[in-house]
């Protein structure tokens, strides 16, 4: 019986040896994969930083805070196109900081603002530091020899509020969907990145940046009614939305070359409509794709080519409009497919007019002056403050360029005797005090006048909203 116990005893130990061996490989694998992401962790918070500065607005100086991504070794950073809004002026940004994450909000670094791209929509800036320059690691270091697919797991980093110190953390999904809309997107199956900043996968490779716009529709119920309302939420930090790294590579070197992102290229089209299935099969276009042209802007590279209200675009540059899913992602396809040049370049456009086709060549030129780039003054003692009267104001009120004139108003003061008048934002004034205003010096030249005047107690403004006419009376007393 002795033999037979030592070969149980011994059998059992191979067994129970082999068990141990067998988990203890699984944890030696389990432990592998996590220092292997922690050790990723580790290396690619380098590339993201906490970014702040301050809008100066009529009133009051604010302070933005936003997450940027380090793009290469000379420090510039990019951060989302949401962080700013569209109508502050470049002229109103300053004090741009970078911080660490992790590290102590009094503990910054310097840095430019560069500008804005109007492809991507990106805003850049540079690090003025060199020594926090050597300590980062550009995105460009982690290039992925493939797209994610969908169900592949992917992480990103996160960063906390500014109070919190920016500190990172971890975030991790799987790829639900890849679409073009029309660029290049993955849509995880829950947040997995912040805003503007990188998510990899398991190997470390960058693929994409975050991006916003997603939100998550949910129901939304109260005592009285138990039928739910829908709601959308968006999470403004973080996203479960990737930009894809083949819409993020080929654009990192539009860094632009002045505060305004100038030149911007410009074809002078609006209005642009998807051609409806039934009339694109009455057309005759079958498995193509198609934009009708809704208005034609006047003296715009568009108009001077010859271009006109109703021309359905088929082409650009000979290569047929793509057929996407869902059709209106094809009037931003076409737009990005225009800003990506620039002015002087020459567009060769397919068109399909009255059943003919033709091909227009359109020279583009440089945008007009945008609504953020107008010049404006602040008149602290009236309460109000003007900007220049823009192509795309003109545009908006669907005027002609000769009767372009006046001044726009760009903020008005709560509480004060100009907000009780009635006046409002946006309201385009075209007289003070019975004197029409053709530039933006004369109102500038007549508002300072009433505002140094001590025995003014009313003046009076003719402005128009919504196309209608309206004289209002600003009291003092």
């Amino acid at each position: 019986m002795k033999p037979i116990t030592v070969s149980l005893s011994f059998s059992r130990s191979i067994m129970l040896g082999g068990l141990a061996l067998v988990c203890a490989l699984a944890l030696s694998n389990i432990t592998f994969a996590k220092d292997d992401i922690s050790a990723l962790w580790n290396e690619r918070i380098k590339s993201v930083v906490g970014v702040g500065f301050y809008v100066d607005a009529e009133q009051e100086r604010q302070q933005i805070y936003a997450f940027g991504t380090v793009i290469d070794d000379l420090g510039t950073v990019i951060f989302s196109a949401q962080s700013i809004g569209e109508q502050v002026a470049p002229a109103q940004l300053g004090g741009f900081r970078v911080y660490l994450p992790g590290a102590t909000i009094s503990h910054f670094y310097s840095a430019t603002y560069v500008g804005q791209d109007e492809l991507t929509g990106w805003h850049f800036l540079r690090i003025t530091d060199t020594n926090l320059v050597h300590e980062l690691v550009p995105i460009t270091r982690y290039r992925a020899e493939t797209i994610p697919r969908v169900a592949q797991e992917i992480w990103g980093i996160g960063l906390k509020k500014k109070d919190e110190d920016f500190v990172p953390y971890f975030l991790s999904s799987r790829v639900s969907i890849i679409q073009r809309l029309p660029q290049h997107v993955a849509l995880a199956a829950q947040e997995v990145t912040g805003l503007g900043l990188p998510a990899f996968d398991q190997e470390g490779a960058f693929v994409g940046l975050g991006t916003g716009g997603f939100g998550q529709t949910f129901l939304q119920f109260s005592g009285r009614d138990r039928g739910g309302l829908p709601i959308v939420l968006i999470n403004p930090d973080e996203c479960a939305a990737i930009l894809l790294a083949d819409e993020v590579f080929p654009f990192l070197d539009r860094i632009p070359t002045n505060m305004n992102g100038r030149p911007k290229a410009w074809l002078g089209s609006n209005g642009l409509q998807p051609i409806d299935p039934d009339v694109a099969q009455f057309l005759g276009l079958k498995e193509q794709a198609g934009l009708v042209v809704g208005e034609v802007l006047e003296n715009s590279p568009a108009a001077k080519a010859g271009m006109r209200e109703r021309d359905i675009l088929l082409s650009v540059d000979g290569q047929a409009l793509p057929i996407l899913k869902p059709d209106r992602v094809l009037v931003t396809y076409f737009q990005r497919e225009v800003d990506r040049r620039l002015p002087d370049d020459t567009l060769r456009l397919g068109i399909l007019r009255d059943g003919d086709r033709l091909e227009l060549k359109v020279t583009l030129t440089d945008a007009p002056e945008l609504p953020r780039e107008a010049p404006r003054q602040y008149f602290e003692d009236l309460g109000l403050s003007v900007r220049r009267f823009t192509y795309t104001d003109g545009v908006a009120r669907r005027l002609k360029l000769a009767q372009h004139r006046g001044v726009i108003v760009n903020f008005v003061k709560s509480n004060a005797p100009i907000s009780t008048s009635g006046l409002m934002q946006d309201d385009w004034i075209q007289e003070v005090n019975g004197a029409v205003i053709l530039h933006y010096e004369d109102a500038v030249r007549i508002l300072e006048a009433i505002e140094k005047d001590p025995g003014h107690d009313e003046f009076r403004v003719m402005v128009e909203r919504g196309g209608e006419a309206k004289m209002l009376t600003i009291k003092f007393n």
